[in-house]
């Protein structure tokens, strides 16, 4: 590899593009195009913070699909996150926000708020991507990418609806078990479906994918060695990107990492037409031929406070609204039909969850005391079900709280008689079972592994919790080595 500042020389004199010399004292840079981006330097890991991915989805180009960016000329400061997509961080809380409910997980809040930054704050001009580097790599040095799909697809914002996770940490971590990689981070939109668009926050998330293919080289990466991983709905955003045009990946990623999530059923774009129409008539355009069009002449804080207007407050995790959708382009049947179908990605990939998945969200059910009440819930978020099917499903998850979830902790946490019930109901559907279908099908066509999360189980009424590994995977922890050693 030649060395640094010989790279910098060649590259100034040759006009190539790639990365210029960084000392201790200066900041690095990196050429793409005709653009200088300025990011800056964290311990071992160089940081280019905000670099738009797409144009700008403002004006005709909102709720459009992703459009390539123009090659960059000028100079960046790419020493600050971009802004957050616009989504309903208004309507829901978060899981910080959930945990304070209860002052004994004041240490688990204090945590999760230290390692975590504050979202920026929101606009429509958001798809950003962050790169972080090793420093000191050379443009030739080829290595693996791991791009990290945040939680809040349009779904609930159970945690950070922003790519501003510190990836240092992953970075960092990597080097020090000599193992360097690349991490990268990628903002997106929330869903608004209409017959004409749909699938906003796939088609983002594949453009940032794209971008890592033109420009990843430049940073010292291998296009070839991209990752995908999410967390929660970035989870659900990887597993979707498995099976978005019936499994063909175009080359752009060729391993996945599923944590807590996996492929899920759901239903056509006209399925949330009552939720669109409700949006439309909140900011006046019901009467208009075409609404879509109407849609992006609205003044953008008169369409956010719209969208907040119009969802649940605190929808369960699959009762969500703005959720993927059958759109006969990129998803052409439900999730769990097209991995029946064999229509996923045929690359190594692991689905893990924590073994107590569904607390977090048993948590907005503390009003359900009774199995009478736990009955007459279920049909609100299993639309379509009989007496029958209810009947079968209280008998698989019985009235007591020594079985529920948090699991194998006996009478304690049990919050309300059927909290712990709830919990294991909700863990199952929404994360256990669907990571078990697809295990079940894809084991032994393809590279498989799995876990089940059970650290942090003596967390007081939560247990195992949803989004709690992730103070191990950034912490980090154990789980930083086996993301590191998979990518």
């Amino acid at each position: 590899m030649p060395p640094r500042s010989l790279l910098l020389c060649f590259t100034f004199c040759m006009g190539l593009v790639g990365k210029g010399l960084s000392s201790p004292l200066a900041a690095p840079t990196v050429f793409l195009d005709q653009g200088t981006f300025n990011g800056q330097i964290v311990g071992n890991v160089e940081e280019y913070l905000g670099i738009p991915f797409a144009q700008p989805p403002v004006g005709n180009l909102r709720f459009q699909v992703p459009q390539q960016n123009n090659p960059y000329n000028g100079t960046f400061d790419a020493t600050q996150f971009g802004s957050s997509c616009p989504g309903n961080s208004g309507a829901a809380p978060n899981i910080t926000s959930i945990l304070e409910s209860f002052p004994v997980l004041a240490p688990i809040v204090a945590e999760l708020n230290a390692l975590f930054p504050p979202q920026t704050a929101e606009a429509e001009d958001c798809l950003t991507l962050n790169v972080y580097v090793p420093t000191g790599t050379t443009v030739d040095a080829k290595l693996p990418i791991v791009a990290w799909i945040y939680g809040g697809e349009g779904f609930v914002s159970m945690f950070r609806t922003h790519c501003s996770y510190p990836g240092a940490n992953i970075v960092q971590r990597s080097i020090q078990l000599g193992e360097p990689i690349i991490y990268v981070s990628m903002n997106y939109r929330q869903e608004v479906m209409d017959a004409k668009v749909g699938n906003l926050g796939l088609r983002d998330q594949r453009q940032a994918l794209r971008w890592i293919q033109q420009y990843i080289n430049f940073f010292g990466g291998d296009p070839m060695e991209v990752t995908i991983w999410g967390e929660s709905a970035g989870s659900w955003s990887v597993a979707n990107q498995m099976l978005t045009n019936g499994g063909n990946t175009e080359g752009l990623f060729r391993a996945a990492f599923m944590e807590s999530g996996s492929a899920l059923p759901f239903g056509s774009v006209v399925e949330e037409q009552t939720l669109y129409d409700a949006l439309v008539a909140a900011v006046g355009c019901a009467p208009t031929d075409d609404t879509l069009e109407c849609l992006r002449e609205v003044p953008y804080a008169q369409l956010q406070t719209a969208i907040v207007s119009t969802e649940p407050s605190f929808p369960q995790a699959q009762n969500v609204p703005w959720q993927p959708r059958i759109d006969g382009d990129c998803l052409v049947d439900s999730g769990t039909n097209l991995v029946q179908q064999g229509s996923v990605a045929n690359i190594p990939f692991i689905n893990g969850d924590c073994d107590d998945e569904g607390t977090i969200f048993g948590i907005d059910q503390l009003n359900i005391t009774t199995s009478s009440q736990l009955a007459a819930w279920l049909p609100s978020i299993l639309h379509g079900i009989s007496e029958t099917d209810v009947s079968s499903i209280l008998g698989a998850y019985p009235d007591d709280v020594k079985q529920g979830s948090p699991f194998n902790t006996g009478v304690l946490n049990a919050v309300t008689p059927e909290y712990k019930r709830i919990s294991a109901l909700q863990g199952d559907l929404v994360f256990q079972a669907p990571r078990r279908f697809v295990l079940q099908q894809r084991s032994g066509i393809q590279p498989t592994w799995s876990y089940l999360y059970k650290r942090m189980k003596l967390t007081p009424v939560v247990g195992s919790a949803h989004t709690l590994d992730l103070l191990d995977i950034y912490g980090p922890g154990n789980m930083t080595d086996y993301l590191i050693n998979f990518v």
